[in-house]
């Protein structure tokens, strides 16, 4: 059974970072592709960014695009985002998910197999 479990998340000041790890175990992890989601408060869960289980192609929401990275360690069964200058509206559970057998990259929640259990980002304006 695949587990992951994300840290990282706390209260940040608008403009400041911050550093989210997901540590998978329970399946073939540089098998799959990985990805993040995140989920406001009211909002439906939506797609951050994702890395190819080679880390040689990445992939992200328009938000995200030159503010976040994504990268992972396929020794230690990691995936990270770094999130820099971060936004008000970047307020949000975020979510390490690794996709159900076949379905690629996740880009939409409904690909996803596997949820962590949420690591809470708050910024303050």
């Amino acid at each position: 059974q695949v587990q992951l479990e994300e840290s990282g998340g706390r209260l940040v000041q608008a403009g400041g970072s911050l550093r989210l790890v997901c540590t998978a175990s329970g399946g073939p992890f540089s098998d799959y592709d990985m990805s993040w989601f995140r989920q406001a408060p009211g909002e439906e869960r939506t797609f951050v960014a994702a890395v190819t289980r080679d880390s040689g192609s990445t992939k992200y929401a328009d938000f995200a695009k030159g503010r976040f990275t994504i990268s992972r360690d396929n020794a230690k069964n990691t995936v990270e985002l770094q999130l820099n200058n971060l936004k008000f509206e970047d307020t949000a559970v975020y979510y390490c998910a690794w996709p159900k057998s076949g379905a690629g990259m996740a880009t939409l929640a409904a690909w996803v197999g596997y949820w962590g259990q949420g690591t809470q980002v708050t910024v303050s304006s």
